[in-house]
């Protein structure tokens, strides 16, 4: 006879082909139903149905807190998130559960970010003393660092005009105080993902600060030829704004099977622009490992192989102060291929340990 996390699991991998122990499901719900209790007590005003609720609460499981009905009638919640979404095989389109953001147009211009379809958040009110700035809750920025844009592309020279295909792309965007905040994943559950050598994702994590850790989920865009030669550039551009004036430090770790297998270090200085530190890495060449990478996975016949591969694999960047070694930035990219006709697409949350 299996166990409620068991059946989870095994829910899970019939649906989505991952595989996850009953201890990450056990943790994933632990996460749930604190965040749901949290979320239940800021709706009630009335401090005695707010002591009433919290004895109610306190004898229900995480597993019945995160579908107790009880809680239902004060405030909308979001469906619960899978942790990997991902198209059930042989069906097309991609997991009702999340909503990857569509890629906008390769462009500097700021495009809007949609909401996750079926996140009903109450309208917030803009509080009369701003602690943090709008966006860095609601998109990839700490206190002191800001991702602006990223992109990994292939270019080539034809009949003297240059043709560029985006493999993947974060593009500006403008949030205001009534979008949603970023979701948020427990960091433990892809430790097993990256390198546990010093310098890993566990260790960085641990040293903080935890308000600068995301993990992106992207869904490359793999649909054009891929081509060889003298006339075909790879390359990564990234875009940063800061607080301060540093030397920042880029490190860019890829990871098979959980192992370091290359590491690319960039170093950027501060250019002020608009009251604001800009930091740019513009056309970075893309490594050789990443390049014959790309190659083989391109000549793999059937989709669910590139995914299959790309399972187990992750890149890990991070971005500190050259001087300090303080941690500014730590992103970890997921990746599988993307179905849509319109490239290129991406989803983004906050890594916490809670």
């Amino acid at each position: 006879m299996y166990g409620r996390n068991e059946l989870i699991a095994r829910y899970i991998k019939l649906r989505t082909g991952k595989t996850r122990t009953r201890k990450q499901v056990s943790s994933h719900i632990q996460v749930l139903a604190r965040k749901r209790v949290r979320e239940y007590q800021s709706s009630i005003k009335d401090q005695v149905s707010k002591d009433k609720a919290l004895q109610t609460v306190a004898n229900l499981s995480s597993a019945q807190i995160v579908s107790a009905s009880v809680m239902k009638p004060q405030t909308p919640f979001p469906p619960a998130v899978r942790f990997w979404p991902s198209p059930i095989p042989g069906q097309p389109g991609h997991s009702q559960d999340i909503k990857p953001f569509a890629q906008p147009p390769y462009t500097t211009l700021p495009a809007p970010v949609p909401a996750p379809v079926g996140y009903d958040p109450l309208p917030p009110t803009r509080p009369a003393a701003i602690t943090a700035p709008v966006w860095q809750d609601r998109t990839i920025a700490s206190a002191k660092l800001r991702l602006l844009e990223y992109s990994a592309f292939m270019e080539n020279q034809r009949d003297r005009e240059t043709y560029k295909h985006v493999f993947v792309h974060i593009g500006p965007s403008n949030p205001g105080y009534n979008d949603p905040v970023l979701e948020s994943i427990d960091v433990r559950q892809i430790y097993d993902k990256f390198s546990e050598k010093k310098g890993g994702l566990k260790e960085l994590y641990e040293k903080g600060p935890h308000n600068a850790f995301f993990l992106v989920k992207f869904w490359a865009d793999l649909s054009a030829d891929i081509e060889e030669g003298s006339g075909v550039f790879y390359g990564v551009s990234s875009q940063y704004s800061g607080t301060e004036n540093i030397t920042i430090s880029v490190s860019t770790k890829v990871c098979s099977f959980g192992k370091q297998v290359v590491e690319k270090v960039e170093t950027e200085y501060a250019h002020m622009e608009g009251g604001k530190y800009a930091f740019r890495i513009h056309r970075s060449p893309m490594c050789e490992y990443m390049i014959n990478f790309i190659h083989k996975l391109k000549h793999l016949p059937e989709k669910y192989m590139m995914n299959s591969v790309l399972e187990n694999f992750t890149i890990l960047q991070v971005v500190s102060n050259r001087e300090t070694q303080e941690t500014l930035l730590c992103i970890a990219f997921v990746f599988e291929v993307s179905t849509s006709e319109h490239g290129a697409q991406y989803h983004v949350y906050r890594l916490v340990n809670d």
